[in-house]
């Protein structure tokens, strides 16, 4: 199985980006809702917790405090960019040095985190609460992770 330490301090830190990201995607994608979304992205890491399931790399990812790294990039599509490629970083390490189970398992968990916070304010003329510009970012999400 495998652990953090199976990481450098700033590999880690980038495979601990990943789910962070993929929320801020989904909150910047529509204005407004940021509280909810951010409390979805936290509920989400907590639920995770107590699932405790059978990767220890996911146990460990979700042990730690979602973080965000301040993307300094100066229009939204350039913060967007930013983010993606935090998690193609992430699952590209992820998927250097991990089973391919925990692999699906990181995707799996940075896509739910990604639905949850889209899904966390209800928007005029959605029936499942996610806009199409939030089912957009999503969908860029999921290319990012070469989710299926």
């Amino acid at each position: 199985m495998t652990t953090h330490a199976d990481f450098t301090e700033q590999e880690w830190d980038t495979v601990l980006e990943g789910p962070t990201s993929a929320g801020m995607i989904v909150t910047t994608a529509e204005r407004g809702g940021t509280f909810r979304e951010v409390f979805a992205m936290a509920k989400a890491y907590t639920e995770a917790r107590e699932e405790h399931g059978s990767s220890e790399l996911l146990d460990e990812i979700v042990s730690r405090r979602p973080e965000t790294d301040r993307a300094k990039e100066h229009s939204k599509e350039e913060m967007k960019e930013h983010y993606l490629q935090n998690i193609r970083d992430g699952v590209a390490l992820v998927e250097a040095k991990a089973t391919p189970a925990e692999l699906g398992d990181y995707r799996l968990f940075v896509v739910s985190l990604a639905k949850r916070v889209a899904a966390a304010k209800k928007e005029k003329g959605s029936d499942d609460g996610v806009t199409p510009a939030e089912a957009s970012a999503i969908a860029e999400i999921e290319a990012a992770l070469g989710a299926d």
